[in-house]
């Protein structure tokens, strides 16, 4: 593809979905409040039926069968179901169910009794099969509906439930659902574990497939939640929802995950204070308070580094070591040894053998606990002049002095660790770069050369001959291959994934410099266009979300950059005319964001997700273990998302790029921060120091400059031997001045020393 076609397809104008979007910010009973599940019903027209009519309808089709063996015995099943339950007192068939007790029965067919029931059994104490039939038949008919927590719970109610409610209660529908699970290459057991899901809420709920509503897929999630996964395999698995998405039965409203209604929201101020159990009840509720008042000026995930800092490394220290205190007003020592915890951390290992090993290290961020502290104090003085009321008592003397909180020393420290880091690192850049761009093209040649073979047959390509595996491959929609000489099998398929978005996200942080949450939130949307008025000419820039500052930023795309994107851009679409809008989760607000055509984005079955940080970091972590690049420690070399953004800012300063821009690139508000990033390396040093040098060899004669004689150069070496000052050898300190002009022969300093040295019988002032 050529660049000009890269370049129209990347600024492209992005289609939106015209689905409503849940509100930003909702919480998931926020969201449930306008998606409820469906009632159970008392009463219905099928569990009216006497049981004649009952029995005339689940005999006949579509719920007979054509073997008449099998027909037999689900015959048999109806009518022993419906004569126990005829025992029972109800005026329909459900409350007779609800009356006899069977869901809170270990297993119900234990409460049947008499010689009907006896003839069918297989051995004693075994139930009888022909009554989960009976069952079966009446439940898929809307005779009886059984709880969600009794299906869920009771696998024989589950088995065959799928296939009995497609064959006689919705056909046209399940055969849809299926053909959606084929094309999305869903293997079996996959495939009929959400099939059964969808049978579930229909013999709970009654009604087909287009009854179902949302509520119902969530509450069938949140039963899944409180009994606990038991023996199934992806218990909370959300495959069954978009299946009903996809199919159209939720609604255009329908939110685009069943995630959301799980999330809980933002926490409030009291829930931030109350997770670190403080027993002062009054110093617990002045935290929430200060909180609240400083709720507004911050963002969330700053209110909740602030409840940490006072809640657990102030307070709860505090009561944990001083039991019984209930002030914020204590002694010197008391602060004293909190300020000496608070700037260590305690850990606790096991060793090989099994034994617990507990050792302490310095605290990175202790002194934010001091600033955080020094802040609450100072707050409450000042809040206690505008209401005395509620903050006069808490106006005390602060515990944590303005040294206490001086950062100088931890900058400088900091500074030269991230230096270190950055020094480390830059070298290792470019092979890194050269590994993920191989490591694609080699995985994309294999998984292509795999697809055009058969299953069973030997192909080379990469440089690797392999065969592909027949396993599993058409139903699952991966491709396996392994060694011909034997070994495990390698899931081809994952392996193109993995080294195209290892290779897309080293390159677009080290083109943009962008920091990891703006990476997950850029979309279809970031591309514009600027026209420039002389020539016409289009400029593709990159519009940045605002993020840690709270603004946005522009960034011009580089033709590499720009074939990045458009890579990105033509994988997510897959053949389909737009980029698809997906729900994505901010774990720093708590909030799921709206719909939008995010650019780092996979596909997960039926649907696309936002594609997962902790999978980005274990990707860029195998890539280091593969090139085998040690640190300066002699550990496995190690990248952070924010090392991209350092080198960038460090490598654009040395290239030439000036201060004031490279920090509107970043998106940091003070200059010294853009330059507290940049690295200083002694290749960097030394160039500076010899440009200097040659600018003041140009300003200054020329005649300075010239060639020594030999005569002249003599001269200097032998007065250099004479003074042996620059090399140590004189009794004085070094760099201090001496008062006989360096005259060292005539200094009693190199007198006594040379008289030291002098073998006896020799003459001092003579060179020996």
């Amino acid at each position: 593809m050529t660049r000009t076609r890269l370049s129209e397809q990347l600024l492209a104008p992005p289609v939106v979905s015209g689905a409503a979007a849940p509100v930003v910010g909702q919480t998931g009973a926020q969201l449930m409040a306008g998606f409820p599940a469906r009632g159970v019903d008392p009463s219905w027209p099928s569990t009216c039926e006497d049981r004649s009519a009952v029995l005339a309808r689940v005999l006949a089709a579509p719920f007979s069968l054509e073997n008449p063996n099998s027909q037999r015995i689900r015959g048999a099943g109806v009518l022993a179901v419906l004569g126990w339950l005829a025992d029972f007192p109800g005026g329909n068939w459900q409350q007779r169910w609800d009356a006899s007790g069977a869901e809170a029965a270990g297993d119900w067919r234990d409460l049947f009794i008499g010689e009907s029931v006896g003839r069918w059994r297989n051995a004693p104490g075994e139930p009888a099969p022909h009554l989960s039939i009976g069952l079966m038949v009446l439940i898929c008919a809307d005779v009886i509906r059984p709880g969600l927590d009794w299906l869920l719970r009771f696998a024989p109610a589950r088995r065959a439930l799928a296939t009995e409610m497609a064959r006689t209660r919705d056909s046209t529908a399940f055969a849809a659902l299926n053909q959606a699970c084929t094309e999305a290459h869903l293997e079996s057991q996959t495939r009929q574990q959400a099939l059964t899901r969808i049978a579930i809420i229909m013999a709970a709920k009654g009604g087909p497939v287009s009854a179902v509503r949302v509520g119902d897929c969530v509450e069938l999630l949140a039963t899944v939640t409180s009994i606990g996964p038991g023996s199934q395999t992806n218990a909370r698995s959300p495959l069954f929802y978009q299946l009903l998405r996809q199919h159209g039965v939720l609604g255009e409203d329908a939110p685009a995950a069943i995630e959301m209604f799980s999330g809980n929201g933002q926490p409030t101020c009291e829930q931030l204070i109350d997770r670190y159990k403080i027993k002062c009840r009054p110093v617990r509720d002045v935290l929430v308070d200060y909180l609240r008042e400083r709720q507004m000026a911050m963002d969330f995930s700053s209110l909740q580094r602030t409840a940490y800092l006072l809640g657990k490394l102030f307070w709860a220290d505090l009561e944990a070591h001083q039991p019984g205190i209930d002030s914020l007003m204590f002694s010197r020592e008391v602060a004293a040894s909190w300020k000496k915890r608070v700037m260590t951390r305690a850990r606790t290992s096991t060793s090989a053998n099994g034994e617990q090993l507990h050792r302490t290290s310095a605290r990175l961020d202790g002194r934010s606990a001091f600033s955080a502290v020094r802040a609450f104090y100072l707050d409450l003085a000042e809040w206690a002049d505008d209401d005395p009321a509620r903050w006069g008592e808490w106006a005390v003397r602060c515990p944590v002095s303005a040294t206490d909180v001086s950062h100088k020393k931890d900058r400088l420290t900091r500074k030269s660790r991230t230096d270190q880091r950055a020094s480390e690192r830059l070298p290792v850049l470019p092979a890194l770069i050269s590994w993920v761009q191989a490591e694609w093209a080699r995985t994309s040649d294999l998984l292509a050369a795999a697809e055009r073979t058969a299953a069973g047959e030997l192909f080379t390509a990469a440089g690797q001959t392999l065969r592909r595996t027949a396993m599993k491959t058409e139903t699952t929609g991966r491709v396996w291959a392994e060694v011909p000489e034997g070994g495990p099998r390698r899931d081809l398929t994952f392996e193109e994934h993995r080294g195209f978005w290892t290779w897309a996200m080293v390159e677009v942080l080290r083109h943009t410099g962008i920091r990891i949450e703006e990476l997950g939130e850029l979309s279809h949307h970031s591309l514009i266009q600027y026209r420039l008025p002389d020539t016409g000419a289009l400029v593709p820039l990159l519009q940045i979300a605002p993020s840690k500052t709270d603004a946005e930023r522009i960034l011009v795309i580089s033709p590499e950059l720009a074939d990045v994107l458009s890579q990105i851009v033509s994988r997510i679409r897959a053949g389909q005319p737009h980029v698809p809008p997906i729900v994505s989760y901010d774990k720093n607000e708590r909030v799921y964001n709206q719909p939008l055509p995010l650019l780092f984005q996979w596909r997960r079955r039926l649907d696309n997700r936002a594609v997962s940080e902790t999978a980005l970091r274990k990707y860029l972590d195998h890539a280091l273990e593969e090139l085998g690049i040690k640190d300066g420690g002699g550990a496995p070399m190690r990248y952070t998302f924010h090392d991209f953004r350092r080198i960038f800012i460090t490598d654009a300063i040395m290239h030439g790029m000036p201060p004031h821009i490279a920090q509107l690139v970043a998106g940091h508000r003070d200059i010294n921060t853009t330059m507290g990033y940049k690295a200083v390396y002694p290749e960097e040093v030394i160039n500076g120091h010899r440009e200097f040098i040659a600018r003041r060899r140009a300003l200054r004669p020329s005649q300075e400059y010239r060639t020594p004689t030999d005569a002249e150069w003599a001269e200097f070496i032998g007065h250099f031997e004479h003074r042996k000052v620059s090399v140590g050898d004189c009794g004085r300190s070094y760099d201090t001045p001496c008062i006989h002009e360096h005259s060292c022969l005539r200094c009693p300093l190199a007198a006594a020393r040379a008289r030291s040295q002098t073998p006896p019988g020799a003459d001092p002032r003579q060179p020996h």
